[in-house]
């Protein structure tokens, strides 16, 4: 009977040994999946983990981003505060030329 609990606490010791390491590789994965791309040729995709949820659609001002067009709810990587209102961009580099000549930007809309 004692050889039984001893092959019954090996295998509930393995099992669960085994269950951890697939939740650390299941958590590697999950921490290795991107986020789309964003356009332009210096853009790098970037971890779900690092830009998920930061700026909302309804934190900014603008509808669309300047720069590109692109709809602030299709995601805002970056916003730049100006005359008190805050603006949200798909892009650094979309925020960066609105900086150059945001009133221009902002009539043109």
């Amino acid at each position: 009977m004692n050889i039984v609990k001893t092959l019954f606490v090996g295998l509930l010791f393995i099992t669960m040994a085994s269950c951890n390491e697939e939740k650390k590789a299941d958590d590697k994965a999950a921490e290795n999946t991107m986020a789309p791309i964003k356009h332009g040729s210096s853009m790098h995709a970037t971890s779900n983990a690092d830009s998920a949820g930061k700026f909302t659609p309804a934190m900014v001002a603008n509808k669309r981003d300047f720069i590109c067009g692109m709809p602030v709810t299709a995601g805002i990587a970056d916003t730049a505060h100006y005359k008190g209102k805050v603006y949200g961009f798909c892009a650094t580099e979309c925020k960066t030329e609105f900086l150059q000549s945001p009133d221009a930007h902002i009539a043109a809309k």
